[in-house]
């Protein structure tokens, strides 16, 4: 094997990595607005133990690219990838957090009656996850222009986001005894708010993958 094929390999290898990363994630985030649905403290807490897992990987793979980058010294368009790689495990690493975070909110209000449908709430989760698989596919297909289409769907999360904010104040203000389920479901739309921002960190390094240029779209 060349020198070209070997290190073709490791950015093929690390691709994979980043991938498989994302699997986990992505079963994260559904699992913990599902655990919140179903208030379940069960499967809230394997979130929680599995952020370790999640943790791992990145560093692995960091330590992976910072590897590469030592004993191949890559340039131009390689450099591109390997940065894109770690920029998406970091934005992939904060969005576990933030399943972790919408977990804990589940063992918070599990012995509790939810005090509406959680309508906003799993919008927003459908949409960020999706956000989330259309960056990833742009990101094996090296697709700026599908980074951009996903980057726009920020939009219409913040706009759920802004609604389902009014609604829950609004419950606050005619109900006081709802103000401490209410503020923790604030929580919950705000980090599935921040999960849609991280997916659009995502597209933005896949531009900066195909073109060698930022591209502020959040």
């Amino acid at each position: 094997m060349t020198t070209r094929q070997s290190f073709d390999k490791a950015l093929a290898d690390l691709q994979q990595d980043v991938l498989r990363m994302a699997s986990v994630v992505e079963k994260s985030i559904f699992d913990a607005v599902k655990s919140l649905a179903t208030q379940d403290p069960i499967l809230a807490g394997e979130i929680i133990e599995g952020d370790d897992v999640v943790d791992e990987m990145r560093f692995q793979i960091e330590d992976k690219i910072i590897k590469i980058i030592a004993t191949q010294q890559p340039m131009a368009k390689d450099l591109r990838i390997l940065i894109t790689g770690i920029r998406i495990i970091i934005s992939l690493e904060r969005m576990a957090d933030h399943s972790v975070d919408i977990a804990r909110v589940t063992m918070c209000l599990a012995e509790q009656k939810l005090i509406k449908p959680l309508v906003g709430i799993t919008a927003m989760a459908k949409l960020a996850q999706q956000m989330v698989k259309d960056g990833l596919d742009a990101y094996v297909n090296n697709d700026p222009e599908k980074a951009r289409e996903m980057c726009a769907a920020d939009d219409e999360v913040d706009h759920i986001y802004h609604q389902t904010f009014k609604h829950l104040v609004s419950f606050m203000k005619k109900d006081p005894d709802t103000i401490g389920q209410a503020t923790y479901l604030l929580f919950v739309a705000r980090f599935l708010e921040r999960i849609a921002d991280h997916a659009t960190n995502i597209g933005e390094a896949v531009i900066f993958q195909a073109t060698g240029e930022w591209k502020e779209l959040n």
